[in-house]
């Protein structure tokens, strides 16, 4: 039952002193919460967002190597890291509503945003939601239809308890960084809730205009087959050298990779980052 629970649930021990390396810790009202985030590098706006139950520190060496080219706004989300928790609950809608005021907040009118399961929804949301703000967006291991998670994971979400997660090594790294130690049984109850509610966002992810680089394992939480769909969805999957344009979006499959194993890969996820965020395409045999 573990670990189909981590399907959706990153590693903790991903390089936490790299990711921390350069990086000017701040606190910002963001909706009733002191949302906690991390500026670092030099260049145009890259927001990045973290999955479930992490934070900046467990994100990795990805934070460290997007800001080598990009001005990194690693945020951490309600009652996550070192973000107050509300009494509210955590939806994606709610997430990114969050993201946009904290762009308010601290004055970036739009971003590209890079997000990684659970950030990664949220970011689908605030492409949806506030899509003004949206450049780009880096979706990595997310869903935007609740069918299109693994058969295995789907089963296993209605037997998710606190109990089991507060015998997680989860609950020994919030302590380290939570301004309430003893708020994880709280933040478990609240994910374990937006873990079944329901999500059918096509109609939305077919609107969304800005270009989405969509990335998966090809043993991820969400099946292959999802993540085909949602980059058709977005106008990709037809056929290049026909001397029509390529669509905006683009998807990357990661080979031999379960979901937490994506976040880890610092160095692959940057060859496909990089290129899309430039917009930098792979030039055909003929073309000059």
């Amino acid at each position: 039952m573990l670990r189909t629970t981590l399907l959706v649930l990153p590693l903790l021990l991903t390089g936490n002193a790299v990711a921390d390396a350069q990086a000017a810790g701040h606190r910002v009202k963001v909706n009733g919460m002191q949302m906690y985030y991390e500026v670092s590098g030099r260049g145009d706006p890259l927001i990045v967002l973290h999955g479930g139950y992490m934070n900046i520190p467990t994100m990795g060496a990805i934070v460290p190597k997007l800001a080598a080219s990009h001005r990194v706004y690693a945020l951490e989300f309600q009652g996550h890291g070192r973000t107050t928790d509300i009494n509210r609950p955590i939806t994606y809608q709610n997430l990114a509503d969050d993201v946009s005021a904290f762009m308010d907040a601290v004055g970036l009118r739009k971003a590209d945003v890079f997000g990684y399961s659970m950030g990664a929804i949220a970011g689908l949301q605030l492409a949806i939601r506030h899509p003004a703000k949206v450049g780009k967006l880096v979706f990595g291991s997310g869903a935007y239809d609740f069918e299109g998670w693994q058969p295995e994971f789907r089963a296993s979400i209605p037997k998710l308890t606190v109990e089991m997660m507060v015998q997680t090594p989860f609950a020994a790294e919030y302590k380290k960084l939570a301004p309430n130690p003893n708020g994880f049984p709280e933040l478990v109850s609240k994910v374990i809730a937006l873990q079944n509610e329901p999500m059918a966002w096509a109609a939305d992810v077919k609107g969304i205009k800005s270009p989405v680089l969509i990335i998966a394992g090809d043993a991820d939480g969400m099946t292959l087959e999802h993540a085909v769909a949602m980059f058709h969805l977005l106008g990709g999957g037809a056929m290049g050298d026909t001397g029509k344009p390529l669509s905006a979006s683009r998807l990357a499959i990661l080979p031999a990779t379960s979901h937490t194993a994506v976040i880890t890969q610092t160095d692959l996820l940057l060859a496909f980052i990089e290129p899309f965020l430039k917009g930098v395409t792979p030039k055909g045999m003929f073309e000059k």
